[in-house]
């Protein structure tokens, strides 16, 4: 039986959540989120980047049109997804125990909370296609994820404190085309970075893989 998803509806009233980043939040949304380590991406280029972020967002107060979403993608989502895949930092999560904390963290409230279409753990941050269930909204259930997966590698590594960069990126899934294209994104993401096996963990929904086409690569 295929799931039953609810893409952004313009005319809903969605909730607003400022993160350094502005947040659309809609009851029920499908999501692809991108949260990172906090050593991800390097100090320099990161200043520079949050920089004309803040100078294009400010020129273009959301709401946004769907040309101007494509823009902002485009000159930012897009080159920081390709600063991940460069590996930089400590990248706790190459360690396969690290990952699996992580994706037992997505799968806790499957079913309850959120139901999970697509995710990739890469050894430096994390993408996931997945939609939010009864009131859950994005920002609490993003913020479970990473609060108990810290805890539990701090826990395995001796080590202290958020592992986490605060911030994160959402786009709420707009129509079939965009659930395709992203679960197409997670999918390919290991073969494009060049990671080899054992590097990342990855898996999808029988419904995303039938969409798809072809079984998912990488480890269930």
């Amino acid at each position: 039986m295929n799931p039953t998803f609810r893409f952004y509806e313009p005319g809903l009233v969605s909730k607003i959540t400022h993160n350094r980043l502005t947040h659309w939040d809609q009851v029920g949304a499908t999501y692809f989120i991108t949260f990172r380590l906090a050593d991800a991406v390097p100090a320099g280029p990161l200043a520079e980047f949050v920089r004309e972020k803040r100078e294009w967002l400010a020129a273009n107060p959301a709401p946004r049109t769907a040309e101007l979403e494509k823009e902002y993608h485009q000159k930012f989502s897009q080159r920081f997804e390709r600063w991940l895949d460069r590996g930089y930092g400590s990248c706790l999560l190459r360690d396969p125990q690290n990952a699996k904390i992580v994706v037992d963290a997505m799968k806790h409230f499957e079913g309850e909370r959120s139901l999970l279409h697509s995710w990739v753990v890469m050894p430096n941050h994390v993408h996931a296609l997945f939609s939010q269930v009864g009131e859950t909204l994005n920002g609490s259930l993003h913020h479970s994820w990473k609060g108990f997966s810290a805890r539990q590698i701090n826990q395995r590594t001796g080590n202290s404190g958020s592992i986490w960069q605060k911030s994160y990126f959402d786009r709420m899934v707009r129509d079939w085309d965009h659930f395709a294209s992203c679960a197409r994104y997670i999918r390919n993401n290991p073969l494009k970075a060049k990671l080899l096996p054992g590097s990342y963990q990855q898996g999808e929904s029988t419904f995303v893989s039938k969409m798809l086409g072809v079984a998912a690569s990488g480890q269930p």
